[in-house]
């Protein structure tokens, strides 16, 4: 009976242990490299490893990001005891950042019309870096790629080219060069292509196994996670900042509302909230600052968009510095963007400076100030009629019943009328 319960209970382990590998875990990776992002797959390579996944697969489309939220990622995947295959899909890619963070994976795979690669470093202004900082920051981001290359037996001279020379492969290319593993078109071609092959984890080598049938669960990031890794990108967060400073600016010079305060106080949080997960400068901030300054002296100075002129290459050089920091080297930033959105707000601020200014010039039509200069109508000694109402009045001159006045002033309920 004893031997009866012992070969029951192990073939209950044996068939539950077979069961917990019957899963793969797919998990979407768009946007910034960041803070959250690096969370996330911390997150998800736990969970995968206490559940004993066959596969996670991490589905990448970026444009790269900071530098040591990167190595997070490289690190995680690493130490995961569960396979990691990091998948560009279509029309996707894996840029800067994202190139080093396919290198560690356990499976390298894109889909065709993709592409990796163009991880060299820039400057401030966008270029690349120049002189002994290039030296140091170059050939410590090649030997990073290295130890993840060699460890992956790939191709390690075309991975360095994708730092000095910022070289980028489409899915052909790469796989022809032997920077990736797999090109797959979708989700279940690249379990099929997956499916079998030896890995090496930790320092040992494993085989993916794992049945057609298996069963594929997708992790995704909570709302608030959501919100975080979007207002992280630094052109919404630039967005942000600028748009919720414009806000307040309106808001300030034409009091009485609160709508355009609330907004600009939620967007200027959020915009925040951006700043605090990538590396930002104070001179960003300051230029963004000194170029709606510009902009609101033309609505001051009645110039109607001369200054604004001059404001707005301020304004874009301020988004162009904003993230320019120490662990942003790898941050690719979209300068058509931030072209556009200044060009865009600073059209924005031009017709909305045009009302501003019309409405403080246009004539007071409501209250006792849109009373002066009424024709009136003169009914007797004391009386006139203003609108369809009889007012009580005093002369300033001598006016005859029947004949019409001016209201020259206001004197409680009474009108001062002249000819």
């Amino acid at each position: 009976m004893k031997k009866f319960l012992l070969v029951t209970l192990i073939l209950f382990i044996s068939v539950s242990s077979s069961f917990a590998e019957s899963r793969v875990t797919l998990a979407e990776l768009t946007g910034t490299v960041g803070v959250q992002m690096e969370e996330f797959v911390r997150n998800v390579i736990s969970e995968s490893g206490s559940r004993n996944d066959a596969l996670i697969i991490f589905q990448l489309d970026t444009p790269g990001g900071l530098v040591e939220a990167m190595r997070g990622i490289v690190q995680s995947i690493l130490a995961s005891q569960v396979p990691v295959a990091v998948w560009i899909p279509s029309g996707g890619r894996a840029a800067s950042a994202g190139a080093f963070i396919v290198q560690a994976a356990h499976v390298a795979a894109m889909s065709q019309g993709t592409n990796i690669g163009a991880a060299h470093p820039v400057t401030a202004s966008g270029e690349d870096v120049k002189g002994n900082m290039d030296k140091k920051v170059v050939n410590d981001l090649k030997a990073q790629m290295r130890s993840v290359v060699q460890l992956r037996n790939r191709n390690q001279i075309i991975a360095e080219q994708m730092i000095e020379e910022s070289i980028s492969l489409t899915a052909s290319e790469a796989i022809r060069e032997g920077v990736i593993d797999v090109i797959a078109g979708d989700v279940s071609s690249l379990i099929k292509a997956v499916a079998g092959r030896r890995v090496k984890i930790g320092s040992a080598f494993r085989h993916i196994n794992f049945d057609e049938s298996i069963k594929v669960s997708r992790a995704e990031m909570s709302f608030s996670e959501k919100i975080i890794q979007f207002v992280s990108s630094p052109e919404i967060a630039y967005l942000l900042l600028s748009g919720g400073m414009m806000a307040i600016f309106f808001e300030v010079i034409t009091p009485g509302g609160f709508m355009l305060g609330t907004a600009g106080g939620v967007m200027l949080l959020l915009g925040a909230i951006g700043l605090k997960m990538l590396p930002f400068n104070w001179a960003g901030i300051l230029l963004i600052i000194a170029g709606i300054v510009v902009m609101a002296i033309d609505i001051i100075a009645g110039t109607m968009g001369v200054l604004t002129l001059l404001g707005l290459p301020v304004f874009c050089l301020g988004g162009i510095f904003l993230f320019r920091a120490p662990g942003g080297e790898l941050l690719s930033i979209s300068l058509s963007f931030i072209a556009g959105v200044a060009i865009a707000l600073g059209i924005c601020f031009v017709f909305i400076a045009f009302l501003i200014v019309k409405g403080f010039k246009q004539k007071v039509t409501t209250g006792r100030a849109g009373m002066l200069g009424l024709e009136v109508k003169i009914i007797s000694g004391s009386q006139v009629m203003c609108h369809g109402e009889i007012w009580q009045a005093k002369f300033e001159s001598e006016l005859a019943p029947g004949e019409s006045g001016i209201v020259k002033g206001i004197d409680g309920m009474t009108l001062i009328v002249g000819k």
